[in-house]
C-alpha cells in the first residue's frame, strides 16, 4: 500500500496532456523556423542557403526541460520537423 504522500509527489511530477501537446507543437514550430541567407554562404566544399535557427533553440529548451522523461521523443519531433521544413514548403524563413 502506497502512502499518500508517495502519491502526491508522483503526480505533481507529472505532466498534464494538454502541456505535453503544447510543449510538442512548440517544437514543430521551432523547427520550422530557418535564416535564409540572401545569397549562399560558402565554407569549403558546404555551400549553406539558410540556417536552422529554430532548431537549436528548440535544442536549447529541450535539454532544459523540467521533464526529462520524453526528451527523446522531443529530439525526434524536432529532427523530424527540420527536415520535413527543408523539403517542404513549411518553412519560417526570417
Amino acid at each position: 500500500m502506497k502512502s499518500k504522500t508517495a502519491d502526491t509527489a508522483q503526480s505533481s511530477t507529472q505532466e498534464t496532456d494538454g502541456a505535453y501537446l503544447l510543449k510538442i507543437v512548440l517544437y514543430v514550430v521551432l523547427a520550422a523556423i530557418w535564416l535564409r541567407f540572401p545569397e549562399p554562404v560558402s565554407f569549403g566544399s558546404l555551400t549553406l542557403y539558410a540556417f536552422p535557427v529554430g532548431f537549436f533553440v528548440g535544442l536549447l529548451f529541450a535539454s532544459h526541460d523540467h521533464f526529462r522523461v520524453d526528451r527523446k521523443i522531443e529530439y525526434v519531433v524536432l529532427i523530424i520537423a527540420t527536415i520535413l521544413s527543408v523539403f517542404l514548403p513549411t518553412g519560417i524563413f526570417l
